[in-house]
């Protein structure tokens, strides 16, 4: 096997993976909702309660082949379903591609698995536990180790590179972000470093405003209200953590400057 094909072979079964974590993910994330263990018991349709067979929990494709709907009531399932899984296949995939088989990629995993237990939870509760954002610091520490080039110094100031600004709003500004955004973000900015942290909460800025705004011109949220701004975030440091490099010297290219 060329080294080509064993990247893209591995690159798959990762990919693989990330789509089965993120559909765990949501199980975990709905059942904890309505305080049901997500370890015993077997999956359900939430609207007639007919068991799910194996051939109807396959990630992605159980969805695809079922038209989006139930088999036994025919309802509608969210696509919500579909884009978490596509969204973690992609994630795992591709961080997998960016580092292979190496403390990184490690990293990478675990940051991953937390984020999107991290994104569903707060979407479906607008809450995010702190025992997950405990379990990130683990290995924003490990990477400080893992890539040295990004220096103790910028990890330091991405601490405060956004968690304090957002404090400072939340405080003068009622709701404005929640304490677990916070919390989530300090830890972030260990892990990415200041630079990539900008970038990430960017990239989450811009696609949560994207999102409100598409969601008030449809007449489907009104203005004033509350939208679980953590899943936005997630997908920014994990977009930062695998290609932020990538994205900020093709930027900074733009102008003739450079990282």
């Amino acid at each position: 096997m060329t080294e080509l094909a064993f990247k893209i072979t591995f690159t798959a079964l990762f990919a693989v993976l990330g789509a089965c974590i993120a559909s765990f993910a949501n199980v975990v994330a709905l059942r904890s909702a309505k305080d049901e263990s997500y370890i015993n018991g077997r999956s359900r349709c939430p609207e007639c309660g007919g068991t799910l067979r194996w051939f109807e929990l396959i990630p992605v494709v159980s969805w695809l082949i079922q038209g989006g709907r139930c088999r036994k009531c025919s309802v509608p399932i969210s696509p919500r379903y579909l884009i978490v899984e596509i969204a973690g296949a992609l994630a795992l995939g591709l961080s997998f591609f960016k580092y292979g088989f190496s403390w990184s990629f490690l990293i990478a995993l675990g940051v991953y698995v937390i984020l999107m237990l991290i994104a569903v939870i707060d979407f479906t509760i607008m809450e995010i536990p702190n025992g997950l954002v405990l379990a990130l610091l683990p290995f924003a520490i490990g990477a400080i180790f893992a890539q040295p080039e990004i220096s103790l110094i910028s990890r330091a100031i991405g601490i405060l590179t956004i968690s304090l600004p957002m404090l400072i709003l939340a405080l003068i500004v009622k709701g404005a972000f929640g304490g677990g955004d916070i919390k989530l973000m300090a830890v972030v900015g260990l892990l990415l470093g200041w630079q990539l942290t900008l970038l990430a909460a960017f990239i989450g800025v811009f696609i949560a405003g994207c999102i409100a705004i598409t969601l008030i011109i449809r007449k489907k949220v009104k203005k004033g209200a509350q939208m679980a701004f953590g899943p936005y975030l997630c997908l920014g440091t994990m977009t930062a953590f695998i290609f932020g490099t990538e994205i900020l010297t093709w930027y900074l290219g733009l102008y003739g400057l450079w990282l």
